[in-house]
């Protein structure tokens, strides 16, 4: 059982739950990004176990007709263990999704895991001619390389701020430096990219900033948001937007809970806003 403050930003124990709280968002027009809660995998068993999870997830999603799409970090699917692990049981399950349709987002964790993310991201946009796409933080001073890098790749990029605390020599540590640095990047992507974006932020100055560099450019676009973060504001923003809730699942919630809702200033504002107002 979830205590309490948990069950606001978790689904559940099971994928059923996760899907039955994806049924409910397509009803009010939020499409699901479902993940199984799970990261730091050192032993094999758990990261083939965490991915053939995540293939029953993606053929009960292909069977439900839910707008919904998985996504898995490469230390769940066993970067911890070696790239050659993660590349192979990465590989496994986006194959899986790209029979059934499904669309698989890739986590970006913390900037020790950027390059083989990235590379495996490329590798498999280009051969599945996109199904697949990645996240990427605003707050490391190499993302606007990066970016200038996946601009012809199929596929999709979710920007977020980044929920991780990197070193200063290879971050900006300053909040308004990063959101400044989030904007110029929002611009880059609605300038450069054709493939689809994904701007992942609860902040509304962002996602006003979003909206209008959509009606400049015409750039496809989608809002991402937390399960049980301005979820009001989800619903609303549905009503002219194309808009996804990140929902997670399982009993691995706490290290999850504190990283995107404790460690995070601005996430924990919003999470005890809902907890008091809901």
């Amino acid at each position: 059982m979830l205590p309490p403050i948990a069950n606001r930003f978790v689904a559940g124990d099971s994928p059923a739950e996760a899907l039955e709280h994806v049924r409910r968002l397509n009803e009010r027009n939020v499409n699901g990004i479902v993940n199984l809660l799970g990261e730091h995998h050192d032993d094999r068993e758990s990261v083939d176990a965490d991915a053939a999870e995540y293939r029953r997830l993606v053929a009960d999603i292909a069977g439900s007709r839910l707008a919904a799409a998985v996504s898995v970090k490469p230390s769940q699917l066993g970067l911890d263990l070696g790239e050659d692990v993660f590349r192979t049981t990465l590989a496994a399950v986006v194959d899986a999704a790209a029979e059934r349709d499904v669309f698989v987002w890739i986590d970006m964790e913390d900037h020790t895991t950027t390059d083989a993310t990235l590379d495996a991201f490329e590798a498999l946009a280009r051969e599945h001619e996109g199904g697949v796409g990645v996240c990427v933080q605003a707050n490391l001073c190499r993302t606007r390389a990066d970016l200038r890098r996946l601009a012809d790749v199929p596929g999709k990029v979710r920007l977020v701020k980044g929920a991780y605390d990197p070193p200063a020599d290879v971050a900006y540590t300053d909040p308004a430096r990063v959101d400044r640095e989030y904007r110029d990047l929002l611009e880059y992507a609605f300038d450069r990219y054709d493939g689809g974006i994904g701007v992942g932020s609860h902040d509304p100055a962002m996602i006003e900033h979003a909206t209008a560099l959509h009606e400049r450019h015409g750039t496809e676009f989608e809002i991402q948001m937390l399960m049980g973060v301005r979820e009001d504001a989800q619903y609303e923003l549905a009503a002219e937007y194309e808009v996804w809730q990140y929902v997670p699942y399982g009993d691995r919630w706490l290290s999850y809970f504190y990283r995107r809702v404790v460690e995070r200033r601005e996430n924990l504002r919003f999470a005890l806003r809902a907890v008091l107002t809901g």
